[in-house]
């Protein structure tokens, strides 16, 4: 999607470098690290629900997730920008507006991400061509493309899994590797009502999203509250049954304080 103006924007970096017999490293300052290609609605969204879920529900594990981040995974190649990825045991650097520091580059990190998703607009992307290739190349664990309007045929999801040096589709939505899962869920993100790819864990269950936490301590605050309350309204409908009783106990001549 983005990548195609970035890639031609960087190729234009990569010819200018001088020829070099050694292992070569991009000039940080010539790296395209940002570029104004308009990304649709639907899209953005998408990314936003992915990377935001990972980051309100993994607090204890450290990783790094982002959308339309290029990732330079070889030198003198232009980088590819994959919609989501998902980068385990890594930290994006403190000072992240350094210009190295603003893109992910695979030498500096050790290793490629585990997870590079690529969601499909329209038949333009090569998504199940050049990009599966690079993805492959770079040794992504799993590479999912997600197909909302069905664009590149009839499946709105394929998983495609590392085994060995090549990539093999999958109906396995559990991904062992990086201890994640993903589902096709129909509800409401960001007051739109949809078809979304989401986060899940190994039972199926959604990692939700900040709001989607604030909204279940709303819930459950709202329910400890009517508990409160039911359990207050017992206490005075026993209270008012015992001053029933005592009052009945009294016109039988009965004292209720004395009754032993």
């Amino acid at each position: 999607m983005v990548e195609q103006t970035y890639m031609s924007k960087v190729s234009e970096v990569s010819e200018a470098s001088e020829e070099s017999e050694e292992f070569y490293i991009p000039d940080a300052e010539k790296l395209v690290t940002e570029d104004d290609t308009p990304v649709d609605y639907l899209i953005v969204k998408q990314q936003r629900l992915l990377v935001s879920s990972l980051y309100s529900s993994w607090r204890d594990r450290t990783f790094i997730a982002a959308a339309n981040v290029g990732i330079y995974y070889t030198d003198r190649q232009p980088p590819i920008v994959p919609d989501v990825f998902l980068s385990l045991n890594a930290q994006i650097p403190e000072n992240w507006w350094e210009k190295q520091n603003r893109v992910y580059m695979v030498w500096r990190f050790g290793k490629p991400p585990e997870v590079a998703v690529e969601i499909v607009s329209n038949k333009e992307g090569k998504e199940l061509e050049d990009k599966l290739r690079i993805y492959e190349l770079m040794r992504v664990s799993y590479y999912l493309v997600y197909d909302p309007i069905q664009q590149l045929g009839d499946k709105r999801l394929r998983i495609f899994e590392l085994r060995g040096m090549r990539y093999f589709e999958t109906t396995e939505t559990w991904l062992e590797q990086v201890q994640l899962g993903v589902t096709l869920w129909e509800g409401e993100f960001e007051g739109r009502q949809d078809s979304w790819l989401r986060w899940c864990d190994r039972d199926g269950i959604l990692l939700p999203t900040g709001d989607e936490r604030a909204e279940t301590a709303e819930q459950r605050a709202e329910t400890a509250e009517q508990r409160a309350e039911t359990a207050e309204q017992r206490a005075e409908t026993a209270e008012q049954r015992a001053e029933l009783l005592a009052r009945r106990l009294r016109e039988m001549g009965v004292d209720p304080d004395n009754l032993s």
